[in-house]
């Protein structure tokens, strides 16, 4: 058990956990731009693709059957973009800080324990310390009750 390993071990543990955190916070961001994207271009760049489609299909069908096609395909698109935005971050980078995050809490948990038995080894109950003296004083007490008293004559 050393300090310095105990030292070491915290000073890992915090590293791992900036890591997993910022991998997190990395793919939440992106995710999230992503989104706001997608929103923007179904806000504003289908508008004018759409109005002039809807131009276009006045003239073979009706309004209402031209609107209704045009809405099924902006609905198509922005789940197209949601599922892009929900993908899973690559498992390489965060696989690889939740290993050094267990193997440091091992290890952090393995000097504990060293710890824990090195001050338990080291700190003895108080009367362990006088027990060598208080046996001998037992006896003579014991042996005094033992006695019978003596009978005045």
């Amino acid at each position: 058990m050393n300090t310095e390993n105990i030292i070491k071990h915290l000073r890992v543990l915090w590293r791992t956990e900036r890591i997993i955190a910022d991998i997190r916070l990395r793919h939440l961001l992106i995710g999230l731009g992503l989104r706001a994207f997608a929103a923007l271009i179904a806000a504003f760049g289908l508008l004018m693709i759409e109005l002039a489609a809807y131009f276009a299909l006045v003239h073979v069908w009706s309004a209402i059957v031209a609107a209704s096609i045009l809405g099924a395909i902006n609905f198509a698109i922005a789940a197209i973009l949601f599922l892009i935005a929900g993908r899973q971050p690559s498992g390489g980078e965060i696989e690889l800080a939740n290993e050094i995050h267990g193997a440091t809490i091992e290890a952090f948990q393995l000097e504990a324990r060293a710890l824990h038995a090195q001050v338990t080894g080291a700190v003895h109950p108080p009367l362990n310390g006088l027990l060598p003296l208080l046996t001998p004083l037992v006896g003579i007490v014991v042996k005094s009750l033992r006695k019978s008293p003596v009978a005045p004559s």
